[in-house]
C-alpha cells in the first residue's frame, strides 16, 4: 500500500484520485509514526517551501521522512515534494529543506513571467522508468531544482531545469501528474506498479 504524506499540500485530493484511476491502494498518513510503518510514500506539494517544511517540522516526521527515503522506502515526491529533497530554497531563506541532494532551489530569472503556469514538454537526459521523451506535463512553478546527475529529464523556461529526478527508489517529479493527462497518469501507473 502507498502511503501519502498528509502536512495539509492542496492537490492532496487530486493525488488521492489519480492514485484510484490507476487502481493503486493508497492511505493517508499524518505523523511519524505512520510515516515509520510505510511501506511506499508520495511526497505531494502545491505552495510555499518554508512553509512545508515548517508543517513537516511540525508534524515532527522530518528525521523519520530522511531516514525511510535514505533507507530505500520507494518514494514518489511531486512538485514542492521534489524541491524538498534539496537543502535549501531561495523562497524561504533560512529553512532547511530535507538535504537528500545538494543544491539550492532558485527562483525562475526575472522577465519570467512566474508562475511556470501550464504545459510544457520533457527531454530526456538519460534513461527513465518514468516519462519518454516529449512527454507533454503540466506545470506550476515558480521556483526550480538544478540539474544534477540525478535528473533523468530537464524541461527549459528561460534555464534547464530538473523536471523529473531518479536515484535508486527515490523518483519526484516537478510537474503535476495528476494535472497530466495520461502521460501523467503513466507516471503514477508506472511508480505504483514499480512498488
Amino acid at each position: 500500500m502507498i502511503s501519502i504524506l498528509d502536512y495539509g499540500a492542496g492537490n492532496l485530493r487530486s493525488v488521492q484520485n489519480t492514485l484510484a484511476e490507476v487502481g493503486a491502494a493508497y492511505k493517508l498518513v499524518d505523523n511519524a509514526s505512520g510515516v515509520r510503518a510505510a511501506e511506499r510514500l508520495i511526497l505531494p506539494g502545491v505552495g510555499h517551501f518554508g512553509q512545508m517544511m515548517r508543517a513537516l517540522d511540525a508534524m515532527r516526521v522530518r528525521e523519520v521522512l530522511v531516514e525511510k527515503i535514505r533507507d530505500g522506502t520507494p518514494f514518489l515526491g511531486i512538485c514542492l515534494g521534489l524541491q524538498a529533497l534539496f537543502a535549501d530554497s531561495e523562497e524561504a531563506p533560512g529553512e532547511r529543506g530535507l538535504g537528500i541532494f545538494d543544491g539550492t532551489i532558485r527562483r525562475f530569472a526575472p522577465g519570467l513571467r512566474v508562475p511556470h503556469m501550464g504545459w510544457n514538454t520533457l527531454a530526456i537526459t538519460r534513461e527513465s522508468r518514468l516519462v519518454r521523451d516529449g512527454d507533454f506535463m503540466y506545470f506550476a512553478n515558480s521556483y526550480y531544482a538544478p540539474v544534477t546527475p540525478e535528473t533523468s529529464a530537464v524541461c527549459e523556461y528561460g534555464v534547464p531545469f530538473a523536471a523529473v529526478i531518479e536515484n535508486g527508489s527515490i523518483q519526484a517529479v516537478q510537474f503535476h501528474p495528476e494535472k497530466s493527462g495520461p502521460s501523467g497518469l503513466r507516471v503514477v501507473r508506472s511508480f505504483a506498479e514499480a512498488c
